[in-house]
């Protein structure tokens, strides 16, 4: 598979085109749309049983127990692909799982279907995280390590751009319901979850069709487990290899922060600076747009000067970003908040997932492996992350000092990260 796939166009195009599908989710429903939704349309104090949770905490929670569950699942599920050839199957299954889900958002109305609303965002939630350790796992096999980086910030530019576009239309139809004969914007929001379903599974076609085809390989039910073993072999192998293992703490600390301010950001505006839905419509918007050049610029900074540069520089923006949140009680200065959080979204992300293709130290049929065990760390830090976010807000009911919090994880991850040395592409590792 891999000798008559790598570098070609049409393989590119369709592996980067599921980042342009599966983008709708982590922006309109993680990010710009749901999390305000959620806040307005959810009681602002829940008890289960003896324990009582603000909406904003529950939201949190929600999304740790989500990753907690795909983090479980992963390893067994790329044991089976692995050995099994079953990897395009998996990537069918959790974008089925995630596009349905989000679809069954359209029936969450009012406070009284709080749990069909956060049990389909946390199935939603599950099948966009599920779908990723495949998905991510197919850029060493289709191009060769210098077009790592290159490629990766293809598939996240193409995201961006389109979901910025399913974005607009959903704005549009929230803002003016009576341009679509729409009653209000409430039944726009829940037809906008709808849409996001199916666009990702509509767009996904596209990549399911030219992406390489599997082995479908029979396998003992014995190996089942083979994934779990996996992931420990790889961790095993990892204590030889200090640069990977020092990259890998580092990426724990700072996808902690990162993903939970990429899921939190519009809650901690609408909630600590009270932003209307015109407001929030225009910062996701800002965020988006720096977005799509900010994973191009530090994938060059990354080519001139190093990936681990590129990183560092991040690291400090994303730190300066935390510590300038707790502290900015106006509006415009969040709008430049936003613009720098756009500006390193999507880079170091996409940096990340090349840095580390580069860095591994086998890219054969163990491939998918080392991918696994990086997608359950990337997994557990977003169950870190949200965590200590929704556990600080909870305990103050200030979402400020869940933000310091974050802060701290930044700055413990630019350490790591400052001691790991990144060859150049052009390096054998």
């Amino acid at each position: 598979m891999e000798a008559t796939t790598l570098n070609n166009k049409k393989t590119i195009h369709a592996w980067t085109m599921f980042d342009w599908a599966n983008s709708a989710y982590a922006l309109v429903i993680s990010t710009a749309i749901f999390p305000g939704y959620y806040e307005q349309f959810t009681p602002k104090e829940i008890s289960i049983s003896q324990l009582s949770f603000t909406n904003t905490s529950l939201y949190s929670f929600a999304v740790s127990f989500s990753y907690i569950i795909i983090a479980m699942l992963s390893p067994l599920l790329s044991g089976i692909a692995d050995y099994s050839g079953r990897r395009k199957m998996f990537l069918k299954f959790f974008t089925l799982m995630g596009s349905i889900a989000c679809i069954g958002l359209f029936w969450f109305k009012s406070e009284a279907d709080i749990w069909l609303g956060t049990i389909s965002f946390i199935v939603a939630t599950i099948g966009f995280a599920g779908s990723l350790v495949f998905y991510d796992s197919y850029l060493p096999v289709i191009v060769t390590q210098d077009r790592y980086n290159k490629v990766s910030a293809k598939g996240y530019m193409l995201g961006y751009i389109g979901s910025v576009i399913l974005l607009i239309i959903i704005l549009a139809m929230i803002q003016m319901p009576e341009l679509f004969r729409l009653p209000d914007g409430q039944l726009a929001a829940r037809i906008g979850f709808a849409m996001v379903g199916i666009w990702w599974i509509g767009f996904a076609q596209y990549t399911f069709y030219y992406l390489p085809k599997d082995q479908n390989k029979a396998f003992p039910t014995s190996l089942l487990k083979n994934g779990y073993n996996e992931i420990i072999q790889v961790w095993y192998k990892i204590q030889s290899f200090p640069n990977v293992k020092r990259f890998l703490i580092s990426f724990f600390f700072y996808s902690a922060g990162v993903q939970t301010v990429i899921y939190l950001a519009t809650i901690f505006a609408k909630k600590e600076l009270n932003f209307e839905t015109a407001e929030l419509i225009m910062l996701v918007l800002i965020l988006q747009i720096v977005a799509i050049g900010g994973a191009q610029l530090f994938s060059y900074i990354g080519n001139i000067k190093g990936n681990r540069f590129s990183i560092l520089v991040m690291i400090l923006i994303w730190t300066f970003i935390c510590f300038a949140a707790y502290f900015t009680t106006d509006k415009v200065f969040f709008y430049v908040l936003a613009g720098f959080v756009g500006m390193v979204m999507g880079g170091i992300q996409s940096l990340s997932r090349a840095t580390y293709a580069i860095i591994i130290p086998e890219k054969n049929h163990s491939t998918t492996s080392y991918f696994s065990f990086y997608d359950v760390v990337y997994k557990v830090s977003i169950v870190s992350g949200t965590f200590i976010f929704g556990l600080v807000d909870n305990i103050t009911n200030n979402m400020r000092y869940s933000v310091l919090a974050l802060a701290i994880l930044f700055v413990v991850s630019f350490y790591f990260m400052f001691t790991t040395q990144i060859r150049d592409q052009s390096e054998s590792v």
